[in-house]
């Protein structure tokens, strides 16, 4: 009993850790109904700045907070190449996500940096006497379920109901004055500001930044947004932004559970992109299995 509980550790505190970026993802991809790739950028932008200014010498809840700035910028960049420059959402994803990496790159200044010695936001907390494991566990569900609730906050207010309805009818809530430009910039700013917060979390969490950690950002993003929606529904605002981390802890469990039944670590993109097209499948498939069922 105590091996299995030690073993989910790992898959919980990644999937709140990923969680982060997941929600980001769920602002852009359910929310502004926007397909994004810039977060396959801004993850690593966040790591990026992070570590840099770890390794500088500077406090990492200062570099946490420059990542999430860092994040915020390049969505806000996503925003205005489609809002001012009428560039289609995908390819102006694709276009900052290209531009990030050799700013990441010129950010790091080499594309790996190390965080092995260095004093991290998990380091700080395993000093006041909670353990290293216990400290980023309690700091990864604190983080999540504050995100959680200033998320739900946020999309409450009359400037989250104008977001939410610019994903839904555009044309409808710009009948009625809102500026969709400013909201769809201000969702995904948003959006890229939690993934890079997400970023800094891992490279402090794993003890290394590297440029190519972002490679299938939104794959796993999209993974646990769906798994979560099919496990846990999305009736409500509050139960589907719960559901976009649980989906996020079930996506890492998964992966943790093939790779001790012996799946190679180089098919792990196989096994997330069946593990999508699952989740995607499963409403066809459940109204097949009660078609059959009436049937016979």
């Amino acid at each position: 009993m105590l091996a299995f509980v030690g073993f989910l550790v790992s898959p919980l505190e990644q999937g709140l850790i990923y969680g982060m970026m997941a929600l980001g993802v769920y602002l852009s991809f359910r929310v502004l109904n926007y397909a994004d790739l810039t977060v396959d950028g801004s993850l690593p932008l966040g790591a990026a700045i992070t570590a840099s200014m770890i390794v500088a010498g500077h406090d990492p809840w200062l570099a946490t907070l420059l990542a999430v700035l860092g994040g915020a910028v390049a969505g806000t960049a996503t925003g205005l190449l489609h809002t001012q420059l009428r560039i289609t959402p995908l390819l102006s994803g694709i276009l900052t996500m290209t531009a990030l990496y050799s700013i990441n790159l010129r950010v790091m200044g080499r594309s790996n940096i190390p965080l092995l010695r260095a004093d991290t936001i998990f380091n700080q907390a395993a000093a006041l006497g909670l353990g290293e494991r216990g400290a980023s566990l309690i700091l990864a569900a604190g983080t999540a379920a504050l995100l959680i609730f200033l998320l739900y906050l946020f999309l409450e207010t009359e400037l989250g109901l104008a977001v939410r309805a610019t994903g839904d009818n555009e044309q409808m809530i710009k009948s009625l004055g809102v500026n969709t430009d400013t909201t769809k910039v201000l969702g995904l700013a948003l959006s890229n500001a939690l993934v890079a917060l997400s970023g800094s979390y891992v490279a402090q969490y794993q003890h290394f930044a590297d440029v190519g950690m972002g490679i299938g950002t939104i794959i796993a993003g999209l993974a646990s947004v769906i798994i979560g929606e099919v496990l846990f529904g999305s009736s409500s605002v509050w139960r589907a932004l719960v559901a976009v981390v649980g989906g996020s802890f079930f996506y890492r469990l998964v992966i943790a559970l093939v790779l001790w039944m012996g799946l190679q670590p180089t098919d792990l993109k196989l096994m997330t992109a069946l593990l999508v097209v699952l989740a995607l499948a499963s409403p066809q498939l459940k109204q097949r299995l009660r078609l059959g069922a009436s049937g016979s």
